[in-house]
Parts: structure tokens; C-alpha cells; sequence
């Protein structure tokens, strides 16, 4: 009898024992996943960020190729004149 009272309460403390080292691991675990979640927010921001100015360069290499274009176009003859 005593020994089956005993193997009880045994059981009853590692099972006690197990819940307390669930909760620290989910309590780790749950830092954890907002420290990841601040971390591929934060990325996100620099990506959209880096696009951003992505874009901008290429608006950018756009106008100075338009502006050169431009400038050969001036320098051209008149069209229709036929220098002999």
C-alpha cells in the first residue's frame, strides 16, 4: 500500500516537475519567436527601404540617358539640309 502511495506522489512530483520545465521552454520559446518576429519586421523595412531606393537610382539613370539623348539630338543638322 505504501509503496503504490509512494509511487504516486513520485509520479505527481516529475510530473509537477515536467509542467515547470514546459512552461520555461514555452516561456523561452515565446521570446524567442518575438525576437524573430521583430527581427523579419525590422528586414522587411530595409528591403522595402533598399527597393525604394532602387528605384529611384534607376528614375535617375533614366533621366541622364534622356538628357543625353537629348543633347546629341541638338547637335545633329537640321534634317532635310544636305551638306555637300
Amino acid at each position: 500500500m505504501f509503496k503504490k502511495l509512494f509511487e504516486i506522489f513520485r509520479t505527481q512530483l516529475f510530473l509537477a516537475r515536467d509542467v515547470d520545465e514546459n512552461k520555461a521552454a514555452i516561456t523561452a520559446l515565446r521570446r524567442e519567436l518575438d525576437e524573430l518576429t521583430e527581427l523579419v519586421s525590422n528586414l522587411q523595412h530595409e528591403i522595402q527601404s533598399i527597393r525604394e531606393g532602387e528605384r529611384h537610382e534607376r528614375e535617375k539613370t533614366l533621366l541622364k540617358i534622356e538628357n543625353a539623348l537629348l543633347k546629341m539630338e541638338r547637335q545633329l543638322p537640321p534634317p532635310g539640309k544636305k551638306s555637300k
